[in-house]
């Protein structure tokens, strides 16, 4: 019967997107989200995302990031804590990070200790 069919799970670059930080677009603060958030300009400062968080090829973070779900198609300077972690091949990531799940594409790069709880 359809109605014990299972919902097929969004992978988190098909979620609604909730907060657009543009391309161009410079934050210099700490930024607080519940839902997901996408970044294709720069943020310096700390950020906190329940739900989840999109680093756009453009996109740059310079602080702390905690979150549910990171993918990181651009480049962070920072710490990351989050439950599922995805650098894409045109991710660059330089600090510590703390995950549960991890994945890295070729051409990614990461500099940095990481810890899996």
């Amino acid at each position: 019967m359809a109605m014990f069919k299972k919902n097929p799970k969004l992978e988190i670059d098909q979620q609604a997107i909730s907060t657009i930080i543009s391309e161009g677009c410079l934050i210099d603060g700490n930024i607080q989200a519940t839902a997901f958030v996408r970044i294709d300009g720069q943020v310096t400062g700390n950020i906190t995302v329940e739900q989840g968080l999109i680093l756009g090829e453009k996109g740059m973070i310079k602080g702390l990031i905690t979150t549910k779900q990171m993918v990181v198609h651009g480049q962070v300077d920072g710490n990351i804590q989050a439950e599922i972690l995805e650098i894409r091949s045109t991710g660059r990531i330089t600090g510590d990070i703390k995950t549960a799940s991890i994945q890295i594409e070729a051409g990614a790069i990461y500099n940095g200790n990481l810890s899996m709880a």
